[in-house]
Formats: C-alpha cells, sequence, structure tokens
C-alpha cells in the first residue's frame, strides 16, 4: 500500500474529474466536495491513518464527531458526509478500494444527527428497566450491560460462551466477524451486574440443566436475536425512548460516547473489531491494560 498523502491526492482527481465529465456539477459544488475531501484527509492524517485502506466507519464516525465539536452546522456536517460516501462509493465502483466502508454511516434524511444513537441517560434509563428482583430481569439487565460495555454485536452477544468473561481481570473474549478474536474491556457496572446474574438468575433459568451460553432462555435454551431484539424494544418503550432502538443503537452508542468523551481513535477501533487481527491472535498484556485503562477513563459505564 503506498502512503495516503499521493494516492490521496491522485484517487481525488480522479474522482473531482469524474464529477465535472459525467455528473456535470456546478463550480461551486465541485469546490465544496474538493475542500470537504481536504478536510478529510488533513484529519486521517491527524489520527495517523498512513493508508485509505485503514480507515473504516469509526473514523469517519469520529470526522463527523470532530465537525460538530469545531461548530459546523447539520447541513455542513451532511455535505461532508455525502461527499465522503460518494468518494468511496467511487474509489469501490472502479476497484480502487475493495469495500465502501463510507456507506455504513447512514445519512439521515433531514439533517445529520448520527443514526441511532441514544444519550447516555437512555443508555442509563434502558439499562435500568429491568427488574432484577426476577431471574429473567437479571438476565436481561445483564445483556444490556454487555453489549453497550463491550460495544458487541448483536450475534456475538448471543453467541458468548459462559466462560467467555473474566469478571476479575474485567474483561471479555469475543469472536467477532471471520472467527477474528478480540479482547474488550468491561466496566465496574457491567461487572457487578453479570456477578448478579451469573449467581442468581442464570442458575435458576437452568434448573439444573447445562448451557455452554452465558445468556440463557427459559428451559436452557440459548437466547436468540430476536428475542433479544424484543425484549430490547419493550424496555425501550417502557422507559419511554421513542426514537428507533435496535441492538446496533448500543454498539453506534458506545463507540460515539467513547469518541465523544475523548478515546483514542484506534483504541475503539480495536474495540470494535475493526482491526484486522488473525484469530487466535490475543494482545499483549500491556495493550489489554491500555485498553482497560482507556475504557475504564472514557465509557459513560467504567
Amino acid at each position: 500500500m503506498q502512503p495516503i498523502e499521493p494516492l490521496f491526492d491522485r484517487w481525488v482527481d480522479q474522482y473531482i474529474n469524474h464529477l465535472i465529465v459525467e455528473k456535470g456539477l456546478a463550480a461551486k459544488t465541485i469546490e465544496a466536495y474538493s475542500a470537504d475531501l481536504a478536510s478529510f484527509l488533513k484529519f486521517l492524517k491527524s489520527e495517523n491513518i498512513e493508508h485509505l485502506e485503514d480507515a473504516d466507519p469509526t473514523a469517519i464516525l469520529k470526522y463527523v464527531i470532530d465537525l460538530r465539536k469545531t461548530g459546523r452546522g447539520a447541513r455542513t456536517r451532511a455535505r461532508h458526509l455525502v461527499t465522503i460516501r460518494g468518494f468511496f462509493q467511487f474509489l469501490t465502483q472502479n476497484g480502487l478500494l475493495a469495500e465502501n466502508i463510507a456507506k455504513m454511516v447512514e445519512l439521515p434524511k433531514s439533517g445529520l444527527k448520527l443514526p441511532d444513537v441514544l444519550s447516555q441517560e437512555e443508555v442509563t434509563d434502558l439499562i435500568a428497566a429491568p427488574d432484577r428482583e426476577k431471574p429473567l430481569g437479571l438476565r436481561d439487565a445483564a445483556m444490556l450491560e454487555m453489549i453497550y460495555a463491550a460495544g458487541l454485536r448483536v450475534s456475538e452477544l448471543i453467541d458468548l460462551p459462559v466462560g467467555s468473561v473474566n469478571l476479575e481481570a474485567g474483561f471479555v473474549r469475543v469472536l467477532g466477524k471471520g472467527s477474528k478474536e478480540r479482547i474488550v474491556p468491561i466496566g465496574g457496572k457491567a461487572i457487578t451486574c453479570l456477578q448478579d446474574y451469573l449467581d442468581h438468575g442464570r442458575p435458576l433459568l437452568l434448573k439444573n440443566m447445562s448451557s455452554r451460553f452465558l445468556f440463557v432462555a427459559r428451559a436452557g435454551k440459548p437466547m436468540t436475536r430476536q428475542g433479544f431484539w424484543k425484549l430490547l424494544r419493550r424496555y425501550a418503550l417502557q422507559v419511554g425512548i421513542t426514537k428507533r432502538v435496535t441492538p446496533h443503537s448500543l454498539r453506534h452508542s458506545f463507540a460515539s460516547h467513547l469518541l465523544e468523551g475523548g478515546a483514542d481513535l484506534r483504541a475503539v477501533q480495536m474495540m470494535l473489531g475493526h482491526v484486522d487481527i488473525g484469530t487466535t491472535q490475543i494482545y499483549t498484556h500491556v495493550a489489554q491494560q491500555r485498553l482497560i485503562e482507556i475504557h475504564r477513563h472514557y465509557h459513560p459505564r467504567g
């Protein structure tokens, strides 16, 4: 892979030429798109992203957050995101990049509010909704804590083995897409909630049966994606959250809240599983401790 700047400039020239020749955009629009891409390149360089292939949805998300922090209005942020999405689409359509990662950062129909992001207060209310006097409530609270504490995909959440969580050290071992393993820190609130579930909820749900899964439904059956979706929607309505809430909302909120708090982009990428690591490769002890420190410092429930 070539260093980002000369290659990026060449690709931008090709894209701008495409907009002029094929799209016939006005000169002022072309000028705005060029400025947007120059701003995006400056951001990537400031984050020490050396190759465009190393950028991922988390990097684009942080760029949009930074635009908001510098006072850019909703329409301006929307235009920047349109520019980036179009640029990545052009690169993938022409075989210059293998994947259009920008399409994963959604553009709302009006304005630019980061999609499916809950406020910290909404997350707190949501996690507090289950009745922890009941085994199912203990399980539900633990699942909500876990998916938000570790930024998990719903498939990763329901597939967690019972031995995947190290409560003493404060991390969970996750097998993500492509069988890539990663270790993600979890905060004190999640640890306490999981311990309560393991001590007082899971044994009652299993009823003397055994299961390799951490989160189980009635009669010891594993929790399903649909089952978690239903309980999530139920608790969201219960606490008066009117926006659309999905399992990805909590993963997206995890990343947004860490980045807004000032967490390192690379660390968040590692926690989300966007880094290409080998199937059985585990981070060094130093790296694990650094992630735990970042999580505890910046995560709202760390």
